[in-house]
This record gives structure tokens, C-alpha cells and sequence, in this order.
């Protein structure tokens, strides 16, 4: 849920406690979006015009660092904690949702931490934490969030680069017919801490530019006798972010769970960090993406649980273009059950329409 689903909203709460969830992730640092309210008393849809940290943004915290966030003015003071305290009152855990490089105004400020690809295109939603300022960013905010949150568990999204994937507002790239190995392949970043850790880089970029164009059939095709060395640079960033992470909330918060988006995948990026090659940090719970459908998700749960022994949850979605229709969306989740998955993280109940939320309802009540 959002922090704007709750406050304003009285009935919120029960309305959310009445679907039969064990808890509820709140965020505290999110991205630029426009979403639909469609209970609230006194709105429909509320613009968040930018990336935003949903709790105060404290000069002591912040001072000298180069990277900080904002508030929003959407929404009216701490609103992170008036919904938190609102759902924790009525029995309900809260875990600080908390977006981590996704931040179009950071970028856009700052286009040397940005992602940029082999063809010199600057990702200004993308913030690299191969760049020192952003590992800065990423630490501070969990810090804050900790510490002004109190949070029962954190729920870390976009924990290493984002790429080609998850962009912009009005995206119009879907003409071009990029393959998934395409977009891969344009999610490598070249900024100049990335172009740092490889050797001639140069002739690297050629490499990936003349798969992009070529239209190769694999990221290890394109890349030839350089792939592995890549990958390995590739998955040692969002592990390393992780582990310096994770270890903070440990430190900070030792009962806290820690819930980590991730990918099996050694070349994906987005809100889903790859894990390959190993976890490395001591996380309580692995959410893969299963928005894609039965068919896709499964081959990607099982590679997830193969790279580590920490719980796997499945992140379903209830939205469209899922219909509302409560067999479907039972027969999917049993599925991911089936597979070995040991929790459903919803998405998304303050997004949800009436009829959404009744199938919401319904599909918890008929789980076993």
C-alpha cells in the first residue's frame, strides 16, 4: 500500500485487515507515480510527481551527502508513520517498502550516477550503485527508515542497477521489437565507475552495440570470451549493495525482517536485483516476479530457490491484466504454492477496485 491509501481514509484499515493478510508493506521511499484511489473519501487519483521519501527528511541525516531525497507535497507531513501507526494499531506488522535506485529527479540531477549504455544513453531513472554517492544514498536511507519507521521488516526494491526495463512515462519503445536479449544487452551500463571495472572497455561497448543491432540470440553470444568476466562484475554490484544492506538492518534492527526482490537471473535488472552467483547476505525472504503468468514464473521460482535457502515469495498481481475473476487467480497462486513458493506478497490492495478487492477477499479465504 501507499502511505495516501491509509491516511484520510477511515475505514482503510479494516478494509485491508478484512482481506486476511499477515501484514501489509508500506512505502517509505518510492518512485514517481500516478495512482488511483479509488476508496478514499476526499479522492481518485493522487500524481506523485517525483521520487519521494514518505518520512521526515532530516538535516542531520542528509548534511553533506551529495545525493538525498525529498519530501513529497502531495501528501501532508509524516504520512509513512500516520498509516503505519494506523495499521499497527489494528494487529497488522508493516514492512517499510523502500525503493532504492529509482529516482528519475536524482538522475536527472545527477547524470554521471546514472545508468548510460553502450551507446552513451543516459537512464536518468536508473541510479548506479557502482558509484560510491549512490551506495551513500542507499545506505542513508535505510538508516532513516529504521530509524524514524520502526519498521517489523524491510522490503528492499531495486537493490542494484535498473536497466533498459521499467522507464519512462509515456515509454515508446515497443515499436522497435527489442527481444529480451536486446533490452539485456541495453541494461549494461558503461558509466564511468562501471566502465572502471572492465578491461578495454572500448572494445566491450563495440561488443554490445553490435549485439543490440545485430539482434543476438543470447547476452553470451554478444558478449563472446568477455561474458563471464562481465557477469561477474555485473552480479557482484547488487551483491555488494545487499550485503552492506542487509548487514545495517541486521545491526540496527536485528528482529526486522528483510525481504529482498530478486532475480535468478545473472543479466536481469530492474526492481528485481539478480541474486546469481549467490545471496550473500542474511536475508529472511526472495520475492521473484510472477507477473508474467504460470508459465514463465515457474522456470524463474525454481531458479531462485536453487540459489538460495531463504524463504521464496511469489509477487502476484491482482490488477489487469489479470482478470477479477477468483478460480483464476486461486489456480495461479496454488500453482506457485505447488512450486515450492512459502508466501504471496499482493499486489495491490489501495490500487485495487471494489470488485478487485472482493476477489482479493475470496482468493485468501479459499487458500488451504
Amino acid at each position: 500500500m501507499y502511505p495516501w491509501d491509509v491516511v484520510g481514509d477511515p475505514s482503510a484499515v479494516d478494509r485491508i485487515a478484512s482481506l486476511g493478510v499477515d501484514a501489509v508493506a508500506l512505502a517509505a521511499s518510492y518512485h514517481t507515480v500516478r495512482a488511483a484511489t479509488p476508496f478514499h473519501p476526499e479522492h481518485r487519483v493522487v500524481d506523485a510527481r517525483h521520487a519521494a521519501f514518505y518520512l521526515p527528511v532530516r538535516e542531520e541525516a542528509w548534511r553533506g551527502k551529495r545525493l538525498r531525497p525529498v519530501e513529497p507535497s502531495w501528501v501532508d507531513g509524516d504520512s509513512y508513520t500516520a498509516a503505519s501507526d494506523a495499521l499497527r494499531a489494528a494487529g497488522l506488522p508493516v514492512y517499510a517498502w523502500t525503493v532504492l535506485t529509482h529516482s528519475s529527479r536524482l538522475g536527472d540531477a545527477h547524470p554521471d550516477v546514472a545508468v548510460r549504455n553502450a551507446f552513451g544513453d543516459v537512464y536518468p531513472y536508473a541510479l548506479c550503485p557502482s558509484n560510491e554517492d549512490v551506495v551513500e544514498y542507499a545506505r542513508t536511507l535505510v538508516s532513516e527508515v529504521l530509524e524514524l519507521g520502526r519498521p517489523d521488516g524491510v522490503v528492499l526494491e531495486a537493490c542494484g542497477p535498473l536497466g533498459f526495463f521499467h522507464g519512462g512515462h509515456h515509454e515508446k519503445t515497443d515499436g522497435a521489437d527489442w527481444t529480451a536479449v536486446q533490452q539485456k544487452l541495453l541494461s549494461l551500463c558503461f558509466c564511468g565507475a562501471c566502465s572502471g571495472r572492465y578491461e578495454d572497455v572500448d572494445g566491450l561497448r563495440a561488443l554490445v552495440r553490435a549485439g543490440v543491432d545485430g539482434g543476438a540470440a543470447a547476452v553470451e553470444e554478444a558478449l563472446g570470451e568477455r561474458a563471464e568476466s562481465v557477469r561477474a562484475v555485473r552480479t557482484g554490484i547488487p551483491r555488494s549493495l545487499r550485503r552492506e544492506l542487509v548487514g545495517s538492518i541486521r545491526s540496527a534492527s536485528p528482529s526486522a525482517r528483510v525481504v529482498v526482490h530478486a532475480t535468478a537471473d545473472p543479466w536481469g535488472t530492474g526492481p528485481f536485483a539478480t541474486v546469481a552467483g549467490g545471496v550473500d547476505a542474511d536475508v529472511d525472504v526472495l520475492t521473484v516476479t510472477c507477473w508474467p503468468g504460470v508459465e514463465a514464473s515457474l522456470p524463474a521460482i525454481r531458479a531462485l530457490r536453487a540459489e538460495s535457502d531463504a524463504r521464496t515469495a511469489a509477487y502476484v498481481l491482482a490488477l489487469p491484466p489479470r482478470p477479477a475473476d477468483g478460480d483464476e487467480l486461486l489456480g495461479e497462486w496454488l500453482a506457485y504454492v505447488e512450486a515450492g513458493v512459502d508466501e504471496l506478497h499482493l499486489y495491490h490492495a489501495g490500487l485495487a477496485s471494489p470488485t478487485r478487492l472482493t476477489t482479493l477477499r475470496q482468493t485468501l479465504t479459499n487458500l488451504p
